[in-house]
């Protein structure tokens, strides 16, 4: 078996590259949906609001705030009946 084993350090330089890489990831998906379908929704300052490729912003509704989680905590939502 011909296998390539990265070092420890050429690991660790890649993974901090993944703030990065999600960014432009990020940005791209928001420019292809906006050329494709005209326009976005998204979560902004605790609203949910469409933007149109023209630049028109319309809010939908109000949303609750993000919850905080700390790092390593576990959370499940509640079933609704």
């Amino acid at each position: 078996m011909n296998q390539s084993l990265m070092s420890e350090e050429s690991m660790q330089r890649m993974e901090a590259r993944i703030p990065e890489l999600a960014g432009s990831a990020f940005k791209l998906a928001y420019w292809q949906a906006l050329t494709i379908s005209g326009k976005v929704m998204e979560a902004r300052n605790g609203e949910l609001v469409e933007t149109t490729a023209e630049g028109a912003v319309h809010v939908i509704r109000s949303i609750a705030k993000p919850t905080s989680v700390r790092l390593g905590e576990k959370r499940v939502r509640a079933r609704k009946a």
